[in-house]
């Protein structure tokens, strides 16, 4: 009769918990629910309820119930001071000694807690670990398996509502970042529209008197190499307005069916001559069952051009430049890698490489990949960098396969496979 009592007693505190999971919109509310409830159902002293922080790889404390201030305040704990052994991630672990293990890193203020005996409970999915219960107790005794199975059930439910939470929070940090740099993206543009549109009729000016006079002028002259500087200049600032100007247009897409792997080839074609001008080896390897998806073939091809003519720049006389395409048929994607053994990109940079009018060039107008990043967010696509400084950069752009419905005409998704 009294196992019947304390299932039933199990049984409801574990309503009581789940319950709290899907109706509390606080986090913090629901982790403070499970400690407080596993000390009340295990009559223990105390539990505290610690998340992994990934970045530090530290064990944070978000949860605390029955546990003195000072206790708590005592220092941060690593993954391999609570969990050092991966074999024992969904195992409960009891410590009956809390002086003779490298589990309880501060013993004598344990013990001053009136601590005897710790049981932890990892709280992982799969092989994954995101945290840990650690419940206190002030005489070691034997648990029963009914309670082994309530702290099971309650940690993997636990751990479930974090991962959950954490992939919302990411998501949401990724949201707020995107959207902070399209309105800044759109800002700027406005902005550069206007400069370029009051710079560019002065420029045209001095750019068609400075050739008519370099024409009229003595040959090899001072006149004239100083004039031939101003034509270059001059060229120069347009070719920065015409940045400008293609930044500020974002224009949507005029999306076709097409093989990327054409596109590609156009791009290597046009920035040929600066491969053999600097003897840059180039490598390709395009994927021969590439599939068609719907794309602007000019706003493609300009994102190639910019990527292709970084990589040759970055890279040394003699040095290599390679172009990958392939398929993703797993995540219905197209995958572009255009990769050098260059000069690399520090980690600081790579942070803001993708912002408008951060360049990494002496020379550069630190458009090109602001512009480069707009036409693939518009094609719902994502880019991104990998460097090591002295030994390879790589920009990765990944595309979705989509495909218009000829009953329709409209876009959709395909599992479209390759060779299909």
């Amino acid at each position: 009769m009294a196992s019947s009592t304390k299932f039933e007693n199990y049984f409801h505190v574990f309503r009581d918990i789940i319950r709290a999971m899907h109706s509390s919109t606080s986090v913090k509310e629901v982790l403070e629910e499970v400690v407080a409830k596993s000390t009340e159902v295990l009559s223990a002293k105390g539990a505290l309820l610690r998340i992994l922080n990934k970045e530090t790889n530290q064990f944070e404390v978000r949860a605390v119930y029955g546990m003195g201030e000072r206790y708590l305040h005592k220092g941060p704990v690593t993954t391999e001071k609570l969990l050092p052994d991966p074999r024992k991630l969904h195992k409960v672990i009891f410590i009956t000694d809390v002086w003779n293990t490298r589990r309880v890193e501060y013993p004598q203020q344990a013990w001053d807690e009136g601590i005897r005996m710790i049981v932890d409970v990892p709280l992982a999915i799969e092989n994954k670990l995101i945290g840990l219960i650690r419940i206190y107790l002030e005489k070691p005794r034997e648990f029963t398996d009914d309670e082994l199975n309530f702290i099971l059930t309650v940690a993997e439910q636990c751990a479930c509502i974090i991962e959950r939470v954490q992939l919302i929070e990411s998501q949401q940090t990724q949201f707020d970042h995107l959207a902070t740099q399209m309105e800044k993206m759109s800002s700027l543009g406005r902005m550069a529209a206007g400069i370029a549109h009051e710079i560019n009729n002065p420029l045209a000016g001095i750019l068609l008197y400075s050739s008519n006079m370099s024409k009229k002028v003595a040959q090899g002259g001072p006149l004239e190499e100083g004039l031939n500087i101003i034509i270059k200049e001059t060229q120069r600032c347009k070719t920065i307005i015409q940045g400008l100007l293609e930044f500020a247009r974002d224009r949507k897409p005029q999306k076709v069916s097409t093989n990327i792997n054409d596109i590609m080839k156009n791009a290597l074609g046009i920035v040929e001559n600066e491969f053999r001008l600097r003897h840059v080896g180039l490598e390709r390897d395009l994927a021969e069952d590439m599939v068609k998806t719907l794309l602007d073939e000019n706003q493609i091809e300009q994102v190639f051009i910019n990527l292709l003519l970084n990589a040759v720049h970055a890279v040394e006389k003699n040095g290599n430049v390679s172009v990958q395409s392939r398929v993703d048929s797993m995540h219905n994607k197209i995958q572009v890698e255009i990769s050098d053994n260059g000069c690399g990109i520090a980690a600081d940079d790579i942070k803001k490489i993708f912002e408008p009018f951060y360049s990494t060039k002496a020379k550069g107008t630190g458009l090109g990949l602001a512009v480069s990043y707009g036409i693939i967010k518009n094609h719902q696509g994502d880019i991104r960098v990998y460097s090591v400084p002295g030994e390879i950069t790589r920009f990765t752009v990944e595309l979705p396969i989509r495909e218009k419905n000829p009953a329709k005409g409209d876009i959709h998704e395909t599992t479209q496979h390759p060779g299909h």
